[in-house]
């Protein structure tokens, strides 16, 4: 699948398409300025549950979000919220300020929403199911069902900033951020609205989605070294370490961002979407599916492998998952594929699911704006099978160019989003 020059004909012209504000909670903070410095700093965010949770969970580690959630939430979303709706609300909020977006204003018929989750309000359903047993089905709070409900972070964040274009609520499972920001992208272009909060939520940091992974030996059972435990692309790696947050971009068009003098961090230039129709859990060995994906992406912006100068790649510690994603990385790419900075942030982060697509387009839309690649942790060991230059333990310099940023999820979903400098600039300008 190697590619010609001929085969890198762009797609035809669109106006551009930008990230004007971020917003994120993560284990390694709760914004985005702590999460970009961890990061760069090679710091984890992953810890142990070993005193809370009774002892035969096989797996007790994980990523939380190290914030009281209900303290900078009201009383009314602590009582009609779920922790993933409140955790999309607090990104979203960061996001909405970075944007300037409440003091210049916008037509909320003109304003959409697109946040996914992979699993939804399981606190919620786990929790009520404990109260209807214990105490009969009167006791089943009337709340339950919009905080269980799979669209309740995307209509959380509709109400909060009051979109009216449309509030969408992909379920991809590992991709549902990733393409929710896809979806964002193709609201714009189609002109459905000229400004999207678009990115996802998870939540769900809880004994038995955690022992329902592991009992497919999905996860780490590094519970003596917690922070050791995700180390994507090692050759010692032994599955993913599950973790919570959220991460949201405010995309707009570069008309839009114009008029009103916004600060603009990047371009999205392309979204990459396709199915691997292999195995509903087990990626494609060959990676022809999420090849499809960077491939699509690259082609909607219009560049070729040449112009790729950063992945971050889906990365999530699994023996298969890294194998599979090195050869699609390499079929998209060719042999150039092996020399670009490739960067694991999953290793930091855990994998935050539904919400780890989104997460990850923020830490690149920050690498191609600083044009820095954050760094791989616990690569101590490279995997033979893994012919990709990976960024490990510090942060590399980056030079100009499209950065990748892949998603990948059970059923077979892939998202590859193309991201490069804020159009005519360099870096973070303000239009003027």
């Amino acid at each position: 699948m190697n590619a010609t020059a001929a085969a890198w004909a762009g797609s035809p012209p669109h106006e551009p398409i930008v990230v004007t504000g971020i917003g994120a909670l993560t284990p390694l903070g709760a914004d985005t300025d702590t999460l970009w410095s961890a990061l760069l700093e090679g710091r984890s965010g992953i810890s142990s549950f070993d005193r809370e949770w009774p002892d035969d969970i096989p797996v007790r580690i994980g990523g939380r979000v190290p914030v009281d959630v209900d303290s900078l939430c009201t009383p009314a979303q602590n009582r009609s919220q779920d922790r993933v709706q409140k955790l999309a609300v607090l990104a979203a909020r960061e996001a909405w300020a970075d944007a300037g977006l409440a003091s210049d204003g916008i037509d909320p018929d003109r304003l959409a929403v697109a946040v996914g989750s992979g699993i939804g309000g399981v606190m919620t359903l786990l929790a009520q199911h404990d109260v209807m047993r214990e105490g009969g089905a009167r006791k089943v709070s009337p709340f339950a069902i919009p905080k269980l409900m799979p669209n309740g972070p995307a209509a959380a964040v509709g109400l909060e900033i009051g979109a009216r274009a449309g509030v969408h609520a992909p379920v991809s499972a590992c991709a549902s951020g990733a393409e929710a920001i896809a979806l964002g992208f193709d609201l714009l272009r189609a002109g459905r609205a000229d400004a999207v909060l678009a990115g996802g939520a998870e939540a769900s940091v809880h004994p038995l989605p955690i022992s329902a992974f592991a009992a497919m030996r999905a996860l780490s059972r590094r519970g003596c070294e917690p922070q050791a435990a995700s180390r994507p692309f090692d050759k010692n790696r032994d599955g993913f370490v599950m973790g919570e947050g959220s991460g949201i971009l405010v995309l707009e068009t570069a008309s839009h961002a114009r008029r009103r003098g916004a600060r603009v961090y990047a371009e999205l230039a392309g979204a990459g979407l396709s199915a691997d129709s292999h195995h509903v859990v087990a990626p494609d060995p060959v990676g022809d599916g999420a090849a499809r994906a960077m491939v699509g992406a690259l082609r909607m912006a219009g560049v070729g492998p040449e112009d790729v100068i950063h992945i971050n790649a889906h990365g999530t510690s699994t023996p298969l998952g890294d194998v599979a994603e090195a050869r699609a990385i390499r079929r998209a790419l060719g042999i150039g594929g092996t020399r670009v900075p490739v960067s694991a942030t999953k290793s930091m982060t855990g994998h935050l699911i539904g919400a780890a697509g989104a997460v990850e387009a923020v830490i690149t839309v920050l690498a191609v704006s600083q044009r820095l690649a954050p760094p791989t942790i616990n690569l101590d060991d490279p995997d033979d099978e893994i012919d990709l230059d990976v960024v490990a333990w510090a942060p590399r310099r980056l030079r100009r160019g499209t950065a990748l940023s892949n998603s990948f999820g059970f059923g077979g979903h892939n998202v590859s989003l193309a991201f490069r400098p804020a159009p005519g600039s360099g870096g973070r300008p303000r239009w003027s």
